[in-house]
């Protein structure tokens, strides 16, 4: 049997072995002159601020809050519901139009005064003002909304403006990059929170918002309300995406941003034509794997056989589309569109969207274990007015 005297002293040469090697893997470093991560990063609290700071720095100047104004009328209701006593005392309130308030951020992306912003920001409003990062304020003009991707543009009238923060390229961007989000989320005014891109190409259906067709950064930065519209930053202070609060409650510690490529696409559009047109085809599509084929084809109830390879299969296609024309079928697998080889439905709506409208855009489908090839014409997506 093995004494306690005995298991003891082996404790102690452990412990005595683990905290030599501990010195020994910071000593030798410090010897060599090899800096510590957190000496480089600056949270030894001996250097006057790191990395972060110098990217707020960056991009700070161009922040912008944005309150707007709208008329909204006011809706009728049924008197019996309010005590007869709060009813005598209060009044009968009166039905008409009253005043709402609105708040969010946005971001200068040019030395002209134009604001990018979040189309729910300034979307169907009477009044916007502008407060910049110094506290002057300004009115501004709404340029284009496009309620498809969540996108605005707005122009400051007059007055100083301010330095336009610098654009990144979004499409660089890997999981684990620094993401620093920039904002006046509930009317605090300059607002910096800290997180890492958490992942990417994040389809926006999947957070049950149909009606828009984006492909989002996901981020666990703080996003609040009034966050909407501001800058995602990366570390070294180059706007990479504009925020946007798409989710409460449970899943609260998500954040989301639209890349800052396809926001730079949308206000040149914008800023042409006032909106934006986009292509579609007209299919309701799912993502196809070689495993979940495998599965499909296993089920003896299945009417069809699919291919075990990857694309978006059709789902669905709507009546009087362009798909529909074009002879798309439910169950039709697409494998490649306009040259490129398709592995979900991703990829197919990017390269639907960079499709002109009336020109004929050719997908390769796999039906019965045929490939083929249809020619179809993308429509304006209807329904955006």
């Amino acid at each position: 049997m093995i004494s306690f005297r005995l298991l003891l002293q082996q404790g102690c040469i452990v412990l005595k072995r683990f905290w030599g090697l501990f010195l020994m893997s910071v000593l030798f470093p410090l010897a060599a002159g090899v800096q510590p991560v957190w000496a480089l990063s600056g949270l030894d609290g001996t250097t006057s601020h790191n990395f972060v700071a110098d990217a707020v720095s960056q991009v700070a100047p161009a922040v912008v809050r944005i309150d707007t104004e709208r008329t909204v009328q006011r809706q009728p209701f049924d008197p019996t519901l309010i005590d007869p006593l709060l009813r005598d005392l209060l009044g009968d309130p009166g039905i008409g139009p009253e005043r709402e308030r609105g708040q969010g951020s946005g971001v200068v992306i040019d030395d002209e005064g134009l604001v990018l912003t979040n189309a729910h920001v300034v979307e169907r409003v009477d009044a916007v003002s502008v407060t910049l990062a110094d506290g002057d304020q300004h009115d501004g003009s709404v340029v284009g909304t496009d309620p498809v991707t969540d996108l605005a543009l707005v122009r400051l009238d007059g007055g100083t403006r301010p330095e336009a923060a610098p654009l990144g390229d979004s499409d660089a961007l890997e999981v684990g990059d620094w993401a620093i989000a920039l904002g006046t989320p509930y009317g605090l005014e300059r607002t910096v929170t800290l997180g890492i891109v958490s992942s990417l190409h994040r389809n926006i259906s999947s957070l049950g918002f149909s009606d828009k067709r984006l492909d989002l950064i996901q981020t666990d930065a703080a996003i609040n309300p009034g966050n909407s519209g501001g800058p995602l930053v990366n570390g070294r202070g180059e706007v990479i995406g504009i925020n946007t609060l798409v989710r409460s409650g449970p899943g609260a510690g998500l954040g989301f941003a639209i890349p800052i490529n396809l926001a730079r696409h949308v206000s040149e559009q914008l800023l042409t034509s006032g909106e934006v047109v986009h292509p579609y085809l007209g299919v309701q599509l799912v993502p196809l794997t070689a495993r979940i084929a495998r599965e499909h084809n296993r089920d003896p109830n299945s009417l069809v056989e699919l291919p075990e390879r990857f694309g978006a299969l059709v789902q669905s296609v709507l009546p009087d589309s362009p798909a529909e024309r074009a002879g798309l079928r439910r169950g039709d697998l697409v494998i490649a569109a306009a040259e490129t080889s398709v592995s979900d439905p991703q990829t197919l709506l990017k390269q639907v969207d960079q499709a002109e409208i009336g020109v004929p855009f050719s997908l390769r489908i796999m039906r019965n274990g045929q490939e083929m090839s249809l020619s179809v014409n993308p429509a304006a997506l209807p329904g955006l007015s």
